[in-house]
């Protein structure tokens, strides 16, 4: 009987990775097609890939997305570490709770909302709608997910060891770059990556603050499948799926290069004590 369950459990996922996966894949497959259209593979050709970087619009604008997707993860991973640091050390349970509720309303609001309020505010504030619109907005709602990420390791980490630093004669500056800082870590990296994930494929909240020329590779898919997509769309997005699983590669192998160096450096620790 529980063999029955756990076979049924790989088909329930492998079921799930077959819809989620399927249409990228088919959006890939028509990427090589020789035809315009994605009802007959007609042959085999690199026609629009070479259309895509033949469109300096496109290019612009993808290198555009990558600068504001950089920019703000960066800034926001930056902020929302340390408010993820505030929030820890504030004592008042009531405080707390009542913080991180404002920090998870942002993350459960509809971003048709989110950005209907910027653009609003913007307005108000009389900030030409572009490149600063749009980052700033971008760096707004990627601070909750960063600070969200950081929190548990935060709340994993043995208090013993700060106050050991501190017995110890470091300071708070030390303490902080010394302890706190290397076992929170990966909760940063995990933060800054999920940051320019949802700053990468954001649509809702930069439709509504974008303008005077500036777009985003989100916006302008949407403006071209209005006019009907073309298999370069379908080039772009494989180039992009490749591009995410060599940021997923490279975080991978962080984390493998990070657990084997606190291995490496547990056994030096244990052999010194078994000396």
């Amino acid at each position: 009987m529980k063999r029955k369950w756990y076979d049924w459990r790989h088909v329930y996922l492998w079921l799930v990775f077959l819809l989620l996966y399927a249409p990228i894949f088919y959006l890939i497959f028509y990427s090589f097609n020789q035809g315009t259209t994605m009802t007959h593979f007609s042959g085999f050709s690199w026609q629009h890939y070479a259309e895509l970087f033949a469109d300096t619009r496109m290019i612009e604008i993808v290198l555009d997305t990558l600068l504001i997707a950089l920019l703000s993860s960066l800034i926001a991973t930056i902020i929302g570490t340390l408010g993820a640091l505030a929030i820890y050390g504030i004592k008042k349970v009531w405080l707390k709770n009542s913080i991180l509720s404002l920090n998870n309303i942002l993350m459960v609001s509809p971003d048709v909302i989110i950005g209907a309020s910027f653009l609003i505010f913007f307005t108000f504030l009389g900030l030409r709608l572009g490149f600063s619109s749009v980052l700033l907005s971008h760096i707004a709602f990627s601070i909750p997910i960063v600070v969200l990420m950081v929190l548990p390791r935060l709340s994993e980490m043995n208090h013993s060891l700060i106050d050991a630093a501190t017995d110890l004669g470091a300071t708070n500056f030390q303490v902080l770059t010394h302890v706190i800082f290397p076992f929170i870590t990966p909760g940063i990296l995990t933060g800054y990556f999920m940051a320019f994930t949802y700053s990468l494929d954001d649509f809702a909240v930069t439709f509504f603050v974008t303008g005077n020329g500036f777009e985003t590779l989100s916006v302008e898919i949407y403006a071209r499948a209005r006019q009907g997509i073309s298999l370069e769309v379908n080039a772009l997005s494989a180039l992009m799926f490749l591009f995410s699983l060599l940021l997923i590669g490279g975080y991978y192998f962080i984390e493998q290069y990070n657990n084997s160096k606190k291995a490496r450096r547990r056994n030096r620790t244990e052999a010194r004590l078994i000396k």
